[in-house]
């Protein structure tokens, strides 16, 4: 464990526990997928001398209803068993990386995951070739495929854009080539940036890296703060040039593929996957640019509270209160938690307590521990969760992040089937940024200290900024470099560096300024080489925040309907899910609510914070 003390270039360790060391009763317990690594062994033997079984479907999906039902069957069960064995073993090495046991037992399973999607890889393509029309009478004739309705009914709704086999052999062969750009942009950003040596608040010098630089950008001190922002910038670049050619060429593989497959746009390609309506992008760009104010007028605090002419880019997150400096032990973490989530109804908080209680979670960070925090699970077991809690607010709130995964995998993997259990990247976050939104309103709602409720009141402004409007930015950025290559333009340092400032300086409006050197975000941001990905953390984050308020208020109908879109996996589109728990994301209205609630963090923390003396 890490203490940062006053100056964040000096530190204190203290020895971190080994796993040993660590009472049972916060670890996970892991029996619950196997007794043992024997037992792991005999299903890993026994799943192994499954797998050809599916070869006698081969050729032969066409003939019959029964016929393809039986396979799909069988490749659920096959996904289904490697699965489980794929999450035990993946959990056993994150405890520990270092023990080797582990590492092997989770490459065997990877391997073993690798053949059955290698023995499998003919379903869909079979599937596929059948008539529509013959597809459709398959479903009216046989009940055994009515489960498989909504994942046959996708096919045909995507065959348009399935091109012939050989061309199918051609874009195969043409991924390891169209992700070369993202490849050498992380070896690029892992393994050729080196940063220079910077000045702490005492005048020390210590290596800049990114993770410091993140803390750098908090000091009080603007100098520090400028002085790293500008040996950040310009050691990227260094790299300017070959930066932009290198997010050019993702952008030009993204286009090559939408052209073969047939779609107009890179955008409209990238929605079809989950059946998204373009109007909710759109929306979501429309919402945010139509009201800027409340932005603005943060910034504008911001500046003001600050006491500068100008506010830059390492102005924006230097705490405008002080952190509070209290310690939560996981006991009070848990509680607090409970208190929080009551809206949500008896029922769900049983199934929380349950999780609580019956070893689901793995608390504390351990030697050889996977850092950070996740959710995980398999169909045939509960989901568990990975944390590393060392007593901070913002684990308080993890906690509940992760809870609300938990949850919503724990509802889903009960009332769905199988094949429909997971859940797109666009309803996977709502339920877990819902958790938050409930749990920081309640705790602002009934903190009696006024520092705690600043700094709260901050803590979910900035949430706001950076899962919103910054997601919303982005994804408006990625429009503006797709847009002008498919309308025959090219992209270059210079074009790529103006695009971005010209959309940071419209959100961050008139009190803002990015300098012509400060303009280098779109080229080291890893997200833009995944096209079209990020806006869906801002849709996510604007339904949880409508169907948190609509809980909050005591509607029992907003709990109900939210209960029965945790029980909901991948049996819909995501946008149907989230119409029937009550939220329209074909509409601007969540976004309209997002920005409204954000306009009143700013007004409420505006009217506490100059009330108080700067410290």
């Amino acid at each position: 464990m890490l203490a940062v003390l006053a100056s964040w270039g000096i530190a204190q360790v203290k020895e971190v526990p080994t796993r040993d060391q660590v009472d049972d009763m916060y670890k996970w317990n892991l029996a619950d997928f196997f007794s043992s690594d024997d037992a792991w062994q005999v299903e890993f033997d026994a799943l192994k001398t499954r797998i050809l079984e599916i070869e006698q479907f081969q050729s032969r999906l066409g003939e019959s209803p029964d016929i393809l039902a039986q396979c799909l069957m069988l490749n659920d069960t096959l996904g289904m068993r490697a699965h489980r064995l794929y999450v035990y073993a993946s959990l056993k090495s994150d405890e520990d990386s270092r023990v080797g046991a582990n590492q092997e037992m989770s490459d065997k399973a990877r391997v073993l995951y690798s053949q059955i999607s290698q023995a499998t890889a003919f379903v869909e393509p079979e599937i596929l070739e059948i008539p529509d029309s013959t597809l459709r009478t398959f479903l009216e004739s046989d009940k055994g495929l009515a489960l498989y309705r909504f994942y046959l009914e996708d096919i045909i709704r995507r065959k348009a854009h399935i091109r012939s086999q050989e061309v199918e052999e051609v874009l195969a062969l043409a991924s390891p080539v169209t992700a070369g750009p993202q490849k050498i942009f992380t070896m690029i950003d892992d393994a050729d940036i080196k940063f220079p040596t910077v000045k702490d608040e005492n005048g020390n010098d210590i290596e800049l890296t990114r993770g410091r630089y993140g803390q750098i950008l908090e000091s009080q001190d603007r100098n520090v703060r400028r002085a790293a922002s500008e040996a950040y910038n310009e050691t990227y670049k260094k790299h300017l040039n070959t930066l932009a050619a290198t997010l050019s060429s993702s952008v030009n593989g993204d286009i090559f593929y939408t052209k073969v497959r047939g779609y107009n746009t890179c955008l409209e390609r990238s929605l079809d996957d989950n059946n998204i309506p373009q109007s909710v992008f759109d929306n979501l760009i429309k919402a945010v640019n139509g009201n800027f104010e409340p932005l603005h007028k943060y910034i504008s605090l911001r500046k003001k509270y600050l006491g500068v002419d100008t506010l830059f880019g390492f102005d924006l997150s230097v705490p405008l209160v002080p952190e509070v400096k209290k310690e939560y032990t996981y006991g009070q973490a848990r509680e607090f938690m409970l208190k929080g989530l009551k809206p949500l109804g008896s029922e769900y908080l049983k199934n929380v307590q349950t999780s609580l209680d019956a070893h689901w979670i793995d608390v504390y960070e351990t030697q050889g521990k996977r850092s950070g925090g996740y959710t995980w699970g398999t169909y045939m077991v509960h989901p568990v969760m990975l944390l590393n809690f060392t007593g901070t607010l913002s684990d308080v709130f993890t906690l509940g992040h992760e809870m609300g995964h938990l949850m919503h995998n724990y509802y889903s993997y009960r009332h769905e089937p199988y094949i429909y259990a997971g859940h797109s990247l666009f309803t996977a976050e709502v339920a877990s940024t819902c958790n938050e939104a409930i749990m920081i309103k309640y705790m602002i709602d009934h903190t009696t200290d006024r520092n705690e409720k600043l700094y709260l009141l901050n803590y979910y402004i900035d949430q706001i900024i950076g899962t919103f409007y910054t997601q919303a930015w982005f994804s408006e950025f990625e429009k503006k470099i797709h847009e002008t290559v498919e309308q025959g333009g090219a992209l270059s340092a210079e074009s790529l560096r103006k695009f971005y400032r010209e959309i940071f300086q419209k959100y961050y409006g008139p009190d803002f300024f990015i300098p012509a050197d400060r303009d280098l975000g779109g080229l080291r941001i890893d997200h833009f080489y995944r096209q079209y990905y990020v806006y869906q953390y801002a849709t996510s984050y604007a339904a949880s925040q409508m169907l948190s308020k609509r809980i909050m208020d005591g509607d029992k109908k907003a709990v109900a309907a939210y209960m029965e879109f945790i029980k909901t996996g991948a049996s819909d589109y995501p946008v149907n899910i989230l119409k029937k728990a009550g939220v329209d994301m074909t509409t601007t209205a969540p976004f309209d609510n997002t920005i409204k609630i954000f306009g009143e963090l700013v007004d409420e923390f505006e009217k506490l914070l100059l009330a108080r003396p700067k410290s």
